[in-house]
């Protein structure tokens, strides 16, 4: 993606199921998972650069020895900088008591981090926060076994401040408005109040506080726990978390807005935010990953039982789409399917936009990301020409020289790499006194591969902000001297701010949202920008489920095309020489290559819950009033 959009967090949880001996005998490691961690963290580098965070749980060790183990970091390559930390503890521990290190009860005993419950989690930052207290995981202590809790988690909630009062309603004073926090008080409240409920049973039965506390392990049920935890959450969320005692739990949100993926056979259960992670750590074959179904949790004991729990009523499932354009790895193969179907279900219009005329054009792609949908564009591209080819010597009726047929033959699709990102400049937390000169250099361009007047194709994940486009691309591929720029986006055009996890907060940062404005302007249909205000402040002290978006009312005078040609007019200088169009995917074709993950609020404005109505609103007041608040 040329505009820097921030990614998804990812998240990781393995469960071992059989002691640490057994890893020792079969793998020569009693560590077997936390190498398996780091695996699996490093495959999921892709989904968060700014922060990384590993837990851990001892399971039956005795009083008096420290069973839970966290490290976090928000160094610039904070999964190398945790793992090079638990390294260093293990061989530090290993160097300065030798006997322990064929003797895995003592490792145990002795070594932090080495646990059988482990959850690790990659993030970006998000509200500009990137201090080491806004890393996952989070942990909420106490001396009860039972009551200790870690979480981690891919989610953002539309109702922080609702999910804020209500806690504070139940008498507690968390301490800071976010929904990490609140969701994590909220779990707790309700396992620090069945953990109360149980022990109170079992003190009526006769057992001693000592012998109550493997019966409160043994009977404590996560799935109520985190179904009255739930009741009031609004948004998209993947979240983990481990209990003290050993429980553990990842629970999706109910419209599958965020992706969690399963594995489990006799060894091991391994949860993470993407499918080939899970392959690739434990050669896995694909159809034994499962993806655990909306409104689920998967939920395993402290004794090893595993099962799945509905938590939620599922809604319409609205799986973010985005997770398949851009988010997640390209290697699942059903993804990898998708993404090349994107950029073939594109080339019918790209056909348009070069009057069919392919052999003077060039087909290229911004990197790296959109190189997927670029092998779906030129095997749509091939198809054409050879269609183009037997057309031709269909036409000649026989009649066709030797020569004629080969030079037929011998036309090829020009395929290169033109645009080659040189470096890793992070233009989205720039100062902008010095934002334009930073994105201009993000690129370098590939010269001596395009002819002038050469039609120039390239293929990117998405268009957002189009600022990297305006600021660099375009212009250094204005150098190329082509006659037209065709720049195509595999996602159709971003008009409405997500509140489930990306980092697009501000309608005015979006593209498509200033062309529109600029339509309005130039047509005289201001009056409707100021008509759609109105509206969203009368429903600013609604309920979530009655709150409408009007904003889908600011697009409705203008088709695809005019928003597109416009976008194009927004991102050209007037000192390039080259025509400039814009083509974005349809959103019926989305669905079409993505049959599976039809979550397109982003697109649509159709969120798929109540406070996605209410964020969009408020983002549009926001946009009204020149308040550079976020709307969540």
């Amino acid at each position: 993606m040329s505009d820097a959009l921030k990614h998804e967090c990812g998240i990781a949880l393995i469960r071992l199921l059989k002691p640490l001996e057994y890893y020792k005998e079969k793998y020569g490691t009693a560590f077997y998972g936390i190498n398996k961690m780091y695996l699996m963290m490093e495959k999921q580098h892709n989904r968060g650069q700014d922060g990384a965070g590993f837990a851990s749980i001892k399971l039956d060790v005795d009083p008096g020895q420290r069973y839970i183990s966290r490290v976090r970091s928000n160094q610039p390559q904070p999964i190398q900088d945790i793992f090079g930390q638990i390294n260093d503890r293990i061989n530090i521990e290993l160097y300065n008591s030798p006997e322990i290190r064929e003797d895995v009860a003592a490792q145990k005993s002795q070594i932090p981090y080495l646990g059988e419950v482990m959850i690790g989690h990659v993030r970006y930052g998000t509200f500009g926060k990137n201090s080491i207290e806004s890393v996952h995981p989070f942990l909420r202590q106490n001396n009860w076994m039972h009551r200790n809790l870690i979480m981690a988690g891919n989610f953002n909630m539309t109702n922080v401040k609702q999910l804020f009062d209500k806690l504070v309603s139940l008498g507690q004073h968390p301490k800071d408005l976010a929904d990490t926090i609140t969701v994590m008080e909220k779990v707790g409240h309700f396992q620090d109040r069945q953990v109360r409920k149980l022990y109170k049973k079992f003190k009526n039965e006769g057992y001693s506080k000592v012998e109550a506390s493997p019966k409160i392990a043994e009977e404590l049920d996560v799935a109520k726990i985190l179904r009255k935890s739930a009741r009031d959450w609004d948004g998209g969320y993947a979240m983990g978390g481990l209990m003290g005692h050993g429980d553990a739990f990842l629970l999706r949100d109910p419209a599958g807005i965020r992706p969690a993926y399963y594995y489990q056979d006799d060894e091991v259960i391994a949860i993470a935010s993407e499918r080939p992670v899970i392959q690739t750590a434990f050669n896995a074959p694909f159809e034994q990953v499962q993806e655990l179904e909306p409104g689920n949790a998967i939920i395993i004991k402290k004794d090893g039982r595993v099962s799945i729990e509905q938590i939620k009523e599922p809604l319409e499932r609205k799986a973010c789409s985005f997770e398949r354009i851009y988010f997640s790895r390209g290697s699942d193969a059903e993804i990898y399917k998708e993404r090349k179907e994107l950029g073939r279900l594109l080339f019918p219009r790209i056909m348009d936009s070069i009057e069919h005329d392919i052999e003077n054009s060039v087909f290229s792609f911004i990197p790296n990301t959109a190189e997927t949908s670029f092998y779906g564009m030129v095997e749509a591209a091939h198809a054409a020409l050879d269609q183009q080819k037997t057309d031709a010597i269909l036409a000649g009726n026989g009649q066709l020289t030797r020569e004629q047929v080969e030079s037929t033959l011998s036309r090829k699709l020009r395929t290169e790499k033109i645009a080659i990102k040189d470096a890793k400049l992070r233009t989205f937390i720039t100062e902008d006194s010095s934002r334009d000169d930073l994105v201009a250099h993000v690129y370098d361009v590939t010269y001596g591969v395009v002819k002038q007047d050469d039609n120039l194709v390239i293929i990117d994940d998405s268009i957002v902000r189009g600022t990297t486009l305006k600021k660099s691309i375009l212009k250094m591929m204005d150098r190329l001297q082509p006659k037209r720029i065709v720049v195509v986006s595999s996602a159709p055009q971003i008009r409405y701010p997500d509140c489930y996890g990306i980092d697009m907060a501000r309608l005015e940062d979006l593209v498509a949202f200033r062309a529109a404005l600029e339509l309005h302007k130039e047509r005289g249909t201001y009056q409707m920008v100021q008509d759609i205000y109105e509206k969203c402040l009368t429903q600013v002290n609604f309920e979530d489920v009655d709150v409408v978006n009007y904003v889908k009312e600011f697009y409705d005078p203008f088709t695809d095309e005019e928003i597109s040609n416009k976008i194009a007019v927004l991102l050209s200088d007037e000192d390039l020489n080259a025509e400039v169009k814009i083509i974005y995917q349809k959103v019926d074709d989305l669905h079409k290559a993505c049959p599976k993950n039809l979550g397109d609020w982003y697109f649509t404005g159709n969120y798929p819950t109540p406070g996605g109505n209410r964020v969009v609103n408020r983002a549009f007041i926001n946009f009204f009033e020149g308040n550079k608040e976020r709307a969540y």
